[in-house]
């Protein structure tokens, strides 16, 4: 294959951005003026002929600390479903082409994706992979960032920390091969994304990550060596529940979260102060309070503000595949759920506001948001566990 590239900056050619106002009246603020870069995708003939394929446009991103509007898509279980309207796998992933096309027609209001995990659910299929990524090519080929799941990489035997047959046998090749992701070793899916006032920590469930473990290293590394002031939205992500799910199942267990998830990570979440923690594997959307040792930390619903002392954590599980049960027993913590398809949106207007929405593949509308608005310094305040102790000694 060969390919082609060219870029500009806004200003040149008479390209101009302007500034846009969110829906709900709130101003954007200043748009980022990263360079563009329009590429596209070649084979080259026996006779020297070129055939190409489509022009792709995707921007630069912001650099560490911009203050710009920066708009992230969050979600797992995409999967991809028949446009002939045929059934496949007993209509296994029936929401797959709400979400494929809402993303689409709004792909001008936001800026990168992270799917969490649990792609194609191809199981070993290559021709399913190469439906996924043609289904989900208008999308990938501008804003791509992934995360395996256990039916990228699980397999007996394969180094993973499952002993379970959930890829078919691809053990995470076809995801590593397919996309990239900026992993110091590409056989393990874990791996650190400053994007603008964001840090991203993506983990890789499908490895372990307990205390004393190489991963469970990098995830401190990541969430220790963030600068606040700069990066003040610190996000946690990974495909297995490892903070809270009231789904069924977890329920049934008596844990609410993946065996030995939390205990292993709650430490870290708290002392470096996550703001969200965002995971799929169950197929439904829910969200918990801000949340310190299992504890409400605040009655609010929709709106935080002042010190930072709990992590909010999100099931984003909706993007496509049969949908998930809950518990009928709902944990206090457990804010709001939703057994439906969907995806999350985060928008950080600067470096103290944000506006997290939930909505709805079949309508791109909002059912469910919350704002923060903190500054740094709420940020390092010392509660909890998150400070170190002091002395007045000389």
């Amino acid at each position: 294959g060969v390919f082609s590239f060219s870029s500009r900056r806004a200003g040149e050619d008479g390209w101009v951005e302007r500034p846009r106002v969110h829906p709900h009246g709130l101003h954007e603020g200043p748009v980022a003026q990263q360079r563009r870069y329009t590429y596209k995708s070649g084979h080259e003939l026996s006779d020297g002929t070129m055939v190409w394929g489509k022009s792709y446009t995707f921007r630069a991103p912001p650099t560490p600390g911009q203050n710009s509007l920066q708009r992230i898509i969050v979600f797992a279980f995409h999967f991809k479903a028949e446009r002939d309207g045929s059934n496949e796998f007993a209509n296994y992933q029936p929401g797959s082409l709400n979400t494929t096309d809402t993303l689409v027609k709004d792909l001008d209001n936001y800026d990168i994706v992270f799917h969490i995990g649990d792609m194609p659910y191809a199981n070993g299929y290559l021709s399913q992979w190469d439906q996924f990524t043609a289904q989900v090519a208008p999308i990938s080929a501008r804003k791509p960032s992934v995360c395996s799941g256990n039916h990228e990489r699980d397999w007996p035997n394969t180094g993973g920390f499952f002993d379970v047959k959930d890829s078919g046998g691809e053990c995470g090749v076809p995801a590593e091969t397919m996309y990239y992701y900026p992993a110091e070793n590409r056989a393990n899916f874990w791996y650190k994304v400053d994007y603008g006032m964001f840090r991203f920590c993506v983990a890789d469930t499908g490895h372990d990550w307990r205390e004393g473990t190489p991963q469970h290293k990098f995830i401190e590394e990541c969430l220790s060596t963030v600068d606040r002031k700069h990066q003040p939205w610190l996000i946690f992500a990974a495909h297995r529940v490892l903070g809270y799910s009231s789904n069924a199942w977890y329920a049934a267990e008596g844990s609410f979260e993946e065996p030995e998830g939390r205990e292993s990570l709650q430490k870290l979440w708290q002392r470096y102060r996550v703001d969200m923690a965002f995971f799929g594997h169950v197929h439904n959307y829910e969200r918990t309070c801000p949340l310190y040792q299992s504890q409400c930390v605040t009655g609010e619903r929709s709106h935080y503000s002042g010190t930072m002392n709990g992590t909010i954590f999100v099931v984003a599980g909706g993007g496509g595949s049969h949908l998930s049960s809950y518990t009928t027993a709902i944990p206090r913590w457990s804010v709001f759920r939703d057994q439906d398809y969907g995806f999350v949106k985060l928008t950080a207007f600067n470096h103290s506001s944000l506006l997290f929405e939930y909505k709805k593949s079949s309508d791109g509308n909002v059912y469910d948001s919350f704002t923060v608005d903190r500054d740094y310094r709420d940020v390092l305040s010392c509660v909890h566990d998150s400070c170190f102790p002091t002395t007045l000694a000389l």
